[in-house]
């Protein structure tokens, strides 16, 4: 699993945000760049939908105060579902990254097997990065969410 210290990986990711829906390399769209990066299990589930992305969304303000230039949401769904999800969380100010495959999900070690649920997925998680590299790491034990939530990012900033 990626660590605090290591870069993030070279791995395509498909990214919408106000410039639109381009596909980068993840180690390209975080260089030079003090970001958030939360992911979660799937857009429209319950506690993604309830809880994880609104604190970021309520929280944006506040959290690119502390110097951020992005805050990105990552799950393994398709641009399609990634797109009606921020419009439907009013989330426009987030970068939403698709990670269809879970190639950069499964690069960073990751990914999380739920089996008939929805198959490969990721786990729980907020991450600050600094010009690439992994700063702060918060992976939650299991699906749950206790240490990936806005408040715990905002305290490390």
């Amino acid at each position: 699993m990626i660590q605090v210290g290591d870069a993030i990986p070279a791995v395509d990711i498909t990214v919408i945000d106000a410039d639109g829906q381009n596909t980068v390399s993840a180690a390209d769209y975080f260089a030079g760049k003090k970001a958030v990066l939360m992911a979660l299990p799937g857009a429209f589930t319950p506690t993604c939908s309830e809880a994880h992305l609104p604190g970021f969304v309520v929280g944006a303000d506040d959290i690119k105060a502390k110097g951020v230039d992005v805050i990105a949401c990552l799950s393994v769904n398709d641009s399609f579902v990634m797109t009606a999800w921020q419009q439907a969380q009013n989330a426009e100010q987030l970068a939403m990254v698709a990670d269809g495959n879970a190639e950069l999900t499964k690069a960073m070690g990751l990914e999380l097997d739920t089996g008939s649920f929805g198959g490969t997925r990721s786990k729980r998680y907020s991450m600050i990065i600094d010009d690439g590299k992994v700063s702060q790491m918060n992976v939650e034990p299991d699906t749950a969410m206790s240490v990936s939530d806005a408040k715990t990012v905002l305290s490390q900033l």
